[in-house]
């Protein structure tokens, strides 16, 4: 797959790219693999979740341990201590504790999650490869400026990048709709699937390429 690369004013350089990621092969129907990304967002989201959720149960609340009333003789339903979850300020009842809600998924299933999204937005030209370009100070407006020159600003755009510039990631960071991230650090199915655009750096290409690729 070939894609012109453009420059940070949006213009073609005249130069060209050529993708050679090994795709998923023919055996694994349309719905398969539809199912796999939507397993790895699920797994993404899911471990986002911070399970620090937790209520007191009835061995956990401080109170007396001495018996409400006698077991026999008063005509009402036997009572334990007042730590019963039947009164108020009692323990609660199955109520939530902290736990992991981290899904166990295949490394191999994240990457072939990761080339079909790439793979769709290859064939629906929602990728722009451009040249490296640095900002010599953090300015919100310089950036803006680079970004309507691509005609992209208005939609929801992920810049992928080998190395993240300070001076761009803090200019990214008064839009709502940008994004930055790392490949060293690892790329995820959910930033993917949730931007319009990927923008994509000339020379974070062969990095992408390595990771995907990698056993």
């Amino acid at each position: 797959m070939v894609i012109e690369i453009l420059n940070k004013n949006g213009l073609k350089t005249g130069r060209k790219i050529k993708l050679n990621y090994n795709f998923i092969s023919n055996n694994i129907n349309i719905k398969t693999k539809k199912h796999l990304i939507y397993l790895e967002i699920k797994r993404f989201l899911a471990a986002q979740r911070q399970g620090s959720h937790q209520t007191k149960g009835r061995s956990q609340i401080q109170g007396s341990n001495k018996k409400i009333q006698k077991q026999k003789g008063s005509g009402n339903a036997r009572k334990g201590d007042i730590k019963n979850p039947l009164f108020v300020g009692g323990g609660r009842i199955f109520g939530p504790v902290k736990r992991k809600y981290n899904l166990k998924l295949n490394k191999k299933i994240k990457k072939i999650a990761i080339k079909i999204l790439l793979y769709e937005k290859i064939i629906n030209k929602k990728i722009k490869i451009i040249e490296p370009f640095v900002l010599k100070e953090i300015s919100s407006n310089k950036l803006k400026k680079i970004l309507k020159k691509l005609n992209i600003l208005k939609n929801k755009i992920l810049i992928i990048s080998n190395k993240i510039d300070k001076n761009i990631y803090f200019s990214s960071r008064n839009f709502k709709n940008v994004k930055i991230i790392n490949i060293r650090n690892g790329i995820n199915s959910y930033d993917i699937a949730k931007a319009y655009y990927l923008i994509i750096k000339e020379n974070s290409i062969k990095y992408l390429e390595n990771m995907l690729n990698k056993r």
